[in-house]
């Protein structure tokens, strides 16, 4: 079940420079809620952030400050969480004919005293995969 949908603002290393700010949009699914709740998740709490086009950095740019800043304002057990950068399909070309396939990337981050450090990527696959679609088009069921 679909619990945040919205631009999240996360926070830099900067202090009143603001540097590494900047805001994705943020969908929190808890797949203990809804139709799905009668399976056991290992990572029941899903985080997708995607980039928006007036940010100044990327999600791939900042993973650490986004899970770490997510956890905190949601009050997610960090260990029970999937967190997954998606990146739409896009299309180019002078005739609109090359398509760069949508793309879902978990990564895995060490926890350190309540912060994400060395994120690691890997691409999502299914049967998690095939889930987070489902949830994604059918997000209010």
């Amino acid at each position: 079940m679909l619990i945040y949908d919205a631009i999240y603002h996360w926070e830099g290393w900067g202090g009143t420079l603001r540097l590494g700010s900047g805001k994705c949009r943020l969908r929190i699914f808890d797949l203990k809620k809804g139709a799905s709740r009668s399976l056991t998740y290992l990572k029941p709490t899903i985080a997708v952030v995607s980039d928006v086009a007036d940010s100044i950095l990327s999600v791939r740019s900042c993973p650490g400050h986004i899970a770490t800043g997510v956890t905190k304002a949601f009050n997610i057990d960090p260990q029970r969480m999937l967190y997954v950068e998606y990146y739409p399909a896009t299309v180019y070309g002078e005739r609109q004919d090359h398509v760069i396939p949508e793309r879902f990337d978990a990564v895995e981050f060490t926890w350190h005293e309540d912060k994400a450090i060395r994120p690691k990527w890997r691409t999502l696959t299914p049967p998690m995969l095939d889930t987070l679609k489902d949830l994604l088009e059918n997000r209010f069921e």
